[in-house]
């Protein structure tokens, strides 16, 4: 089975530090697999390397086979891959209903200079209102995404980055900043939004990576150094002495 994401001896240099270290790392479609690690292990820019923020250095990155290396983010995006940020990224003057039709515009190439012809598009009003029926925000979506709630913001920025159709979706520390009881309602409204889909996800809350991960990779000073289930990563010994070892050097 192709897998839905493949990295094979990335690397990324900024001058002559080097931050992702010869990383080999297969997702295989329909897995949910988190990307854990101390601070500055490298895990956001393995992201960026992943999504085309960041150009890689070396080696390579697949999706569903196909090489996607270096090209830039929007052709990411319609080959099938989307992601959020560890800083919510909205547009806050806008509706959450606009929100979420921008984002659907963008996957489908719509021109946004055709903005005054938006409302004849039917199909798109009425798979925006289905997003945001299933992110739980019907009742809010007439209102400004700027004065949402933290954890309304993030839900909606999830549904964004699913609203278009991708079938591997990226978030970067989803549930940061959010009490038990909001991290308990993301959880939920992220296994919904990823079901029959491949997530990859960076996460520094161990309850939600345990709760949520089929597989965990941990990342320390830019290079994998175990991929396992949950429960064997819990019990790897080689995992905790290089969490302390990390710890121990900030």
């Amino acid at each position: 089975m192709t897998a839905a994401i493949e990295l094979q001896g990335l690397r990324k240099s900024f001058g002559p530090t080097e931050i992702i270290r010869g990383v080999d790392l297969s997702v295989a479609e329909g897995e949910r697999h988190a990307i854990i690690g101390p601070n500055g292990a490298g895990k956001s820019t393995l992201f960026h390397l992943i999504s085309g923020r960041y150009n890689v250095s070396g080696g390579s990155v697949s999706l569903h086979g196909e090489n996607i290396s270096n090209l830039p983010p929007y052709e990411i995006y319609r080959k099938g891959l989307s992601r959020s940020f560890q800083v919510t990224n909205i547009f806050p003057n806008m509706s959450v209903f606009e929100n979420v039709r921008c984002g659907l515009m963008w996957v489908h190439d719509y021109k946004y200079s055709f903005w005054h012809l938006i409302d004849r598009q039917k199909e798109l009003n009425e798979r925006t209102a289905e997003v945001i029926e299933e992110i739980g925000l019907t009742s809010r979506q007439h209102i400004p995404a700027g004065v949402l709630t933290y954890a309304e913001q993030r839900a909606l920025e999830i549904g964004i980055a699913a609203a278009g159709g991708a079938d591997v979706i990226m978030l970067d520390e989803p549930t940061a900043g959010m009490s038990h009881s909001e991290t308990d309602q993301a959880i939920a409204l992220i296994r919904k939004i990823t079901e029959g889909r491949t997530l990859v996800m960076v996460e520094h809350d161990m309850g939600v990576v345990f709760d949520l991960a089929d597989r965990i990779s941990v990342l320390v000073y830019g290079e994998i150094i175990a991929s396992d289930t949950p429960e064997n990563i819990r019990n790897s010994k080689a995992v905790q002495e290089a969490y302390l070892g990390a710890e121990a050097d900030e």
